[in-house]
């Protein structure tokens, strides 16, 4: 039988879940908008600055910060790069409001980017980009964002409940307002209901119900699922983004799957088949260069083509650039590879396609704000800025960018009258406690196996290239693994660190997810970014563009559609000036 639950009750002003560059980001912006004396408190499943997918970003940071660059060319880069799918005012927002983001981390935060040798910060080649406009710090620029802020906000005034799980956003008895959000103290066990006047859920992507992933594996998309359970509608939910080049080291390791940084391709990388030939030209006129969608299944395409089960994958080699060269200019990447047994410098390192990050996520406007009162999404947990596909880059400029419009506007709008502490739908509260007890009424069983069989699953029926037919197969074993999971117990005689416990809230998460993206990856019966289906392999048109929305209705999701709403640019046309160059971009 479930046990009784033991809640403890916390309040505050404003609740950030998260604290990637979304989540650090609000906090420090909520402090100098909201009025004197506001509470903050920032939860964290890990700990602060330790943990999420910001700290993981190796590339850098996309702004436009001059030389011919402008912030009209990479908006219109990241419409091209979203095939005409993105929210434009979203995408617009960010893309401006990177120039200010980026000198903020320069001169407030503590950020130091690389340089040229004239002083000017260092912005390097990524693909499916008119400029080279890619700031950053060697090839570990996220852990020098995550860290600098880490530190500014530590030294401030902020409360922390790190190691604290969320498992459901709680809403108001009618369901018009966030009351507040229940976690699992996962130091204790024990339960923990947060009332907040605003709360901010920023806790990242996670991709991780694919057989080859980027995150790590306690990113689970728990905030899209605590999202679809308080009944918010999700966008482009079949949008996942393969990066190219992810690391194949074996199933031994828990480096496969690790990106290998799309820079490398941008400096002249090659990818090789078993042959040895160069192959991304007969797939794209722009060969390695091309945008990550495009990339992913031309690797994909060619490990098909392939009979050699001991080689799976494709090949990136970096040596005729120069091993000491290379060295120099990755120095991460190459230890990483070195630490892994291949030598990235001089020779040949076998990649894979690997999920990397979530275009789609919770609908918002360009404030953060969602349909329910008091509740903002930012960060991977919030769609639209990006469309069908993200630009290499764009990912950690939309968390810090959208993590300070969030914590600018909480701030702003805790000073609104009806901005007060709610009471919770204590039935709501009580139903999110006897989900997470569930498995303690049941006998243990292997939890890591079926994460396994949905991870199979994901990869070959719902991952890089789809059919209606695969997606249908594959939801039928999402749901088969689904109820298998229900079946599966934990011991619950310690709930202190009970990891076998929170795998199995892992998968619950990743199964409520996987469902949602075969679904929406049924209803859009064409072909857009990161969303290929070979039995529809056209785009449609432009000027019809739809996205998929997903809500859950009672124990099912349902997915309409929705016309693009082109606010600022239509397609076939430009908001670059007349006579601009169609790329800075020298050829390479």
């Amino acid at each position: 039988m479930p046990l009784k639950a033991d809640i403890d009750r916390h309040d505050t002003d404003i609740l950030i879940l998260g604290t990637g560059g979304a989540g650090l980001f609000a906090a420090l912006h909520a402090q100098q908008s909201a009025p004197p004396g506001t509470k903050i408190t920032i939860a964290v499943k890990g700990l602060v600055g330790k943990c999420g997918c910001t700290r993981m970003v190796q590339g850098g940071y996309n702004v436009a910060l001059g030389n011919g660059d402008t912030v009209e060319r990479h908006f219109m880069d990241t419409i091209h790069g979203g095939k005409w799918l993105p929210n434009q005012d979203m995408a617009w927002k960010l893309c401006k409001e990177a120039v200010t983001r980026i000198h903020e981390l320069e001169n407030e935060i503590g950020c130091f980017f690389d340089r040229n040798p004239d002083g000017t910060v260092h912005q390097k080649a990524f693909a499916g980009q008119t400029a080279d406009r890619t700031v950053h710090k060697g090839d570990l620029t996220g852990i020098e964002i995550i860290s600098r802020l880490m530190e500014q906000v530590l030294a401030r005034p902020i409360e922390r409940l790190q190691e604290h799980r969320a498992i459901g956003l709680i809403p108001t008895k009618d369901g018009a307002a966030v009351a507040g959000v229940l976690f699992i103290d996962m130091r204790t066990g024990k339960f923990r209901f947060v009332r907040a006047k605003t709360v901010m859920m920023g806790t990242g992507g996670g991709p991780t119900m694919y057989k080859y992933h980027t995150p790590s594996g306690d990113k689970t998309m728990d905030g899209l699922a605590m999202a679809l359970r308080i009944g918010l509608p999700l966008r482009d939910m079949e949008m996942v983004q393969f990066h190219p080049t992810g690391l194949l080291a074996g199933d031994h390791t828990r480096m496969t799957g690790t990106v290998l940084e799309e820079g490398l391709r941008g400096a002249g990388g090659q990818l090789l088949n078993h042959q040895g030939q160069r192959f991304m030209f007969d797939y794209d006129r722009l060969g390695e260069r091309a945008t990550r969608d495009v990339v992913s299944r031309g690797i994909y395409a060619e490990m098909r083509k392939n009979n050699d089960p001991d080689q799976v994958g494709m090949f990136i080699s970096m040596s005729h650039l120069g091993p000491d060269n290379v060295r120099k200019k990755f120095t991460g990447m190459v230890k990483r590879c070195a630490d892994s047994g291949f030598d990235l410098a001089g020779g040949k390192v076998e990649v894979v396609p690997t999920a990397h990050y979530f275009m789609g996520g919770v609908i918002v406007d360009p404030d953060t704000r969602t349909e329910i009162e008091g509740l903002y999404v930012a960060g991977e947990d919030a769609g639209g800025a990006h469309g069908s596909n993200r630009l290499g880059g764009n990912g950690v400029a939309n968390s810090t960018v959208y993590g300070g419009v969030a914590g600018d506007t909480m701030g702003r709008d805790l000073r609104k009258p009806g901005m007060v502490l709610r009471d919770p739908d204590e039935t709501v509260l009580a139903a999110e406690i006897e989900r997470a007890q569930r498995p303690f009424s049941k006998d243990p069983g292997n939890v890591q196996a079926l994460r396994h069989k949905l991870q199979e699953a994901m990869w070959e029926d719902v991952g890089v290239m789809r059919t209606g037919t695969g997606m249908r197969r594959g939801l039928k074993r999402v749901a088969e693994i689904s109820e298998e999971l229900l079946q599966t117990g934990v011991d619950s005689s310690n709930l202190a660190f009970n990891l076998t416990w929170h795998d199995w809230l892992n998968l619950a998460s990743l199964t409520e997810v996987s469902e949602v993206v075969a679904k929406a990856g049924l209803a859009r019966e064409n072909s857009r970014g990161a969303h290929f289906r070979e039995d529809y392999p056209e785009p449609g048109e432009f000027e019809t563009s739809y996205f998929t929305v997903a809500r859950k209705n009672g124990d099912d999701v349902e997915v309409d559609r929705e016309q693009v709403q082109f606010t600022i640019v239509r397609p076939g046309e430009t908001i670059l000036p007349e006579g601009e160059p169609e790329t800075l971009v020298g050829a390479s």
